[in-house]
């Protein structure tokens, strides 16, 4: 089974996130993609970083109904912080039958080298790659395959998201319903009730 591994923070999970990863599980040869909730990427600053389960919990409720986009707690049992190449290691044991590609955009593409074990993870890997317009792909002649895919995208990110809500203003149609009916539930993301690690 090929399967697109598309790591994120999701922190929360929007329509972003999901409209890229329909596309690459239908535009492209995958059978499925999994979204792999990271407790703790090395990139980012934990400021602001919803507990891990609150962030599977609302990634769990965006897939609800889908049969070939997954979530994956994955990197909770990993050692922290949550690096690709640790995580690629453990799904090639524990999936010996799979073949994984990456799911990335163009920043993170294009920032590869500076990823740990990054001759591991390039060499033995496919990518996936959405361009961002303000971050144009650069091919990277030592990756072992890349396609670049041309995936439609909405510019909004978590940030954005997660700014409005402070600033007590409506995240209706960013966010799938029940994700945003559980941000509100649940008060995430409100600055007097903050749920972070």
């Amino acid at each position: 089974m090929k399967i697109g591994l598309f790591f994120g923070s999701f922190n929360p999970i929007h329509h972003g996130h999901l409209i890229i990863a329909k596309h690459m599980v239908e535009e492209t040869d995958l059978d499925e993609v999994w979204l792999v909730v990271s407790p703790q990427n090395p990139e980012k600053k934990n400021a602001g970083l919803l507990h891990e389960r609150h962030r599977l919990h609302l990634t769990q409720l965006a897939l609800e109904g889908e049969t070939k986009i997954r979530v994956s707690s994955v990197e909770f049992s990993l050692p922290r912080p949550s690096f690709t190449a640790e995580t690629l290691i453990y799904l090639r044991e524990k999936y010996p039958k799979h073949t994984f590609s990456i799911i990335v955009g163009s920043d993170s593409y294009n920032n590869l080298p500076r990823w740990k074990n990054a001759s591991f993870i390039m060499s033995g890997y496919r990518f996936l790659v959405y361009t961002r317009p303000e971050n144009p792909c650069i091919i990277n002649t030592e990756v072992q395959e890349t396609v670049v895919v041309d995936a439609p995208q909405m510019d909004i990110s978590s940030s954005y998201i997660r700014k409005k809500i402070k600033s007590k203003k409506s995240i209706r149609y960013l966010v799938p319903d029940s994700v945003y009916e559980e941000i509100y539930k649940q008060q995430f993301y409100d600055s007097s009730n903050e749920k972070t690690q």
